[in-house]
């Protein structure tokens, strides 16, 4: 990332001992505070978005998973009858 795209600012408060140990961090890695903060707050972020808008199936999970999209079952009586009420609530 080049300063010429940044364009925006934030601040953040910490406590002394965060802020010791994020600069330790930052020495460690050869980075500026700032450059260490945006880098691990950027990845912390995109892990987050990831997180909350996917999920991953596993194993015995995602064979049922894969089964059930490629052989869907029949619907049931109870399903049948929800779709039905649906359709007429929604005018179809």
């Amino acid at each position: 990332m080049t300063l010429a795209l940044r364009t925006e600012r934030t601040e953040a408060r910490l406590l002394p001992e965060q802020k010791m140990r994020i600069e330790q961090a930052a020495r460690l890695k050869g980075l500026s505070l700032s450059d260490f903060i945006v880098q691990h707050a950027d990845e912390a972020a995109i892990k987050t978005i990831q997180s909350y808008t996917s999920w991953t199936l596993e194993g015995v999970d995602r064979g049922v998973f894969v089964q059930a999209l490629l052989n869907p079952p029949r619907p049931s009586a109870r399903l049948m009858a929800a779709a039905k009420r649906y359709k007429k609530r929604a005018g179809r």
